[in-house]
């Protein structure tokens, strides 16, 4: 797994809205995040900056078993292993970054999550198993987005337009 800084760039932070940071309550450390089962993005805005993480996943998203081509290309890949044991190792891989993930958002007081597929909610389920659902502010699903769409998405949440 991996993890590439992104250049933190100084933004002031202001915002208004009742669920959303305000001048009554400052952005102080908010968090977004884009995940899918092979990367995460990651940006953190505190009231005076913001900056962005990459963590990739050293799951072979082709160990599991999918049925057809892909099964096809697991067992090319992984001869004499098992689809259990293939699987099992998928998931651990996924715990490990999941919890990189989970460290690399820091004391984030809000968690803004977004993404394809099921990674988003087995995050989401893993941040309240540890008692820290309370932290979720929202979410959803999103496409694949580009480094600054992720960035432009994050900044739209947590520091919405007047």
């Amino acid at each position: 797994m991996t993890e590439k800084p992104k250049s933190p760039a100084p933004e002031p932070a202001t915002s208004a809205g009742a669920a959303h940071p305000s001048p009554q309550h400052p952005v102080r450390n908010q968090a977004g995040l884009w995940i899918d089962h092979r990367r995460a993005v990651i940006v953190r805005i505190t009231d005076h900056t913001h900056d962005s993480i990459e963590l990739t996943s050293d799951s072979d998203r082709d160990a599991r078993h999918h049925g057809g081509e892909a099964a096809t290309e697991a067992r090319a890949k992984h001869p004499g292993i098992s689809e259990d044991t293939q699987q099992r190792h998928f998931q651990g891989e996924l715990e490990h970054f999941y919890e990189r993930v989970i460290t690399s958002l820091g004391d984030a007081e809000g968690i803004w999550i977004f993404g394809p597929g099921e990674a988003k909610g087995e995050l989401r389920a893993r941040l309240e198993k540890q008692g820290q659902g309370c932290r979720i502010v929202a979410v959803e699903a999103a496409d694949k987005l580009s480094d600054h769409q992720i960035v432009a998405k994050v900044r739209a949440a947590i520091l919405p337009a007047r």
